[in-house]
């Protein structure tokens, strides 16, 4: 006798039931058998596919069952990157949180491009898109945006020195490149309807970061940026300039999957929480607020520091300096680089003190107290030291120094990717005025995918090492310990004279962040 065997798809593999199997006995397979059976066999799948449902439960449900709550983000400064002690970011902090609040690991990870990450959402592998999206930019069904958690602009830059456009008739003479699949995109897209002529490049393969870099190196002649990506790349690029914004402010939003609304109502509450205690414009501030350039200005308020903070903590400087073996200005420079010499300075992702160390350095290197000036100064030249036996011995000062800083604030092992770089283009990797050329890079896909350990803000640390050299001269200018008869006004006039000579060439030696290969 033969059996009938019923085979529907069902969680990607094919179940088969056998009438034997289900108890049923082997009857002749007329029709109306037929008939009968696989009425009987498809209520029964029904009633399987209902209990897998039904054990599923909702998409929070599974996130909490699952222990895990898996964002998906980009490679940005404004969005998520690894930094010297981990992980960084404004979407990498506030996922982190609402992990947390969640009681689940967080499951956090870059994708190259605005496209895969919806890509990501779409297909289910990602709970949530934290990666920079503005509430202009289509989503798949099943994903919705979040609430908004804060407002930008959408900026036209250019470079300075170039032709300032008005309008973007006049800009579309020019070379317009922006990344495919962002927002801009669909920005574009409506203001061709009032100009038809309006036309501009889709990089597939390129974001904001490295369409500025490009900006720079006068790749292009135009790309847009949102004013939070423009607000940290400015501090860095000091040529880019706004020309004009392209339409009312657009608000940064999640994208979260909503299969049910679940997952979708809890991040609502969250934002709500999170910007009623103050936390989310703390977290901001932290990232947007705190970019700065060292310019005649800040020369003037670092003299100022050097007269009325400095003395509280010159002797711990020298004592820490001296154990060490270091010039004290030169751990006295970091520590300003750090906090402006403020014992109780504290930032949102926990680094603090005069030395900002986190909590994991802090104890490694036995600092009980990173609010504790003396011991924080001590933990900091510990911390300096560690980063210096790391560099190859072959390696003399003062590019030893410099390669120490760097890895000091980007952590030695996107130094490392820097110096692989360098010297697979030919330039010695050994060389500070070299690798320097090439740590920017990292924040390239092209070049970050080359290389172990991935995306770094790699401008960062050349802009570190370039304050510190700044801050280090000029304490050694002021001569604090050696002449004691120069009067205080006199040295600050000497010192601000030679600062504004250092800070210009400091600028005019800076290299540009990419290059035509």
């Amino acid at each position: 006798m033969l059996g009938f065997y019923f085979l529907p798809f069902f969680s990607r593999s094919w179940l088969a039931l056998d009438p034997l199997v289900l108890g049923l006995s082997p009857l002749p397979a007329t029709s109306s058998y037929n008939a009968h059976i696989v009425k009987v066999l498809l209520a029964l799948v029904a009633l399987l596919l209902l209990g897998t449902c039904s054990q599923q439960g909702s998409v929070l449900d599974r996130v909490l069952a699952a222990g895990e709550l898996r964002v998906v983000t980009r490679n940005s400064p404004s969005a998520y990157f690894l930094g010297a002690n981990g992980p960084q970011g404004p979407e990498y902090e506030l996922a982190s949180r609402l992990a947390s609040e969640l009681g689940v690991a967080l499951y956090i990870y870059p994708v190259a491009t605005v496209g895969e990450v919806l890509d990501e959402v779409a297909s289910g592998r990602a709970h949530i898109a934290a990666a920079g999206l503005t509430d202009g930019q289509p989503l798949p069904h099943s994903a919705a945006f979040g609430p908004p958690y804060q407002q930008v602009k959408e900026h036209l830059v250019y470079r300075f020195g170039s032709p300032r456009p008005r309008t973007l008739r006049e800009a579309s003479s020019g070379d317009i490149e922006v990344a495919a699949h962002s927002s801009h995109i669909a920005t574009l897209l409506r203001m061709r309807l009032e100009d038809p002529e309006l036309v501009w490049v889709e990089n597939p393969g390129a974001e904001t970061g490295e369409l500025l870099d490009r900006l720079t190196a006068r790749d292009l002649d135009y790309t847009f940026a949102d004013s939070n990506e423009f607000a940290i790349s400015r501090a860095y690029h000091p040529e880019i300039r706004v020309a004009f914004d392209l339409q009312n402010s657009k608000s940064l939003a999640w994208a979260v999957n909503t299969r049910d609304n679940s997952l979708l109502n809890r991040v609502v509450a969250f934002f709500a929480n999170l910007r009623a205690d103050g936390q989310l414009t703390a977290i901001l501030d932290h990232y947007y607020n705190s970019v700065r350039r060292f310019e005649y200005v800040e020369a003037r308020e670092f003299l100022k520091h050097a007269d009325e903070r400095l003395p509280n903590f010159r002797e711990w400087f020298k004592a820490s300096a001296a154990e060490v073996a270091i010039d004290w200005r030169l751990l006295a420079a970091i520590g300003y680089q750090e906090s402006q010499w403020t014992a109780t300075a504290t930032s949102p992702t926990g680094v603090r003190g005069i030395m900002m160390l986190t909590e994991d350095t802090a104890n490694a290197l036995g600092v009980a107290d990173r609010l504790d000036p003396q011991n924080a100064i001590r933990g900091g030249a510990q911390y300096f030291v560690m980063m210096r036996n790391q560099v190859p011995p072959r390696i003399r000062d003062p590019d030893r120094t410099w390669f120490a800083l760097a890895a000091y604030n980007v952590g030695f092992g996107h130094l490392e990717d820097a110096r692989i770089l360098a010297q697979s283009q030919g330039k010695n990797p050994d060389s500070w005025d070299d690798v320097r050329r090439f740590l920017p890079l990292l924040s390239q896909e092209k070049w970050y995918s080359r290389v172990k350990h991935g995306y770094a803000r790699g401008w960062e640390p050349v802009r570190f090492v370039e304050n510190i050299r700044s801050y280090y001269d000029m304490l050694q200018w002021m001569a604090i310990d050696v002449n004691a008869t120069e009067t205080h006004s006199r040295r600050q006039r000497r010192a601000l004279k030679k600062s504004r000579s250092r800070v210009a060439q400091s600028f005019a030696n800076t290299p540009p962040t990419t290059s035509k290969r």
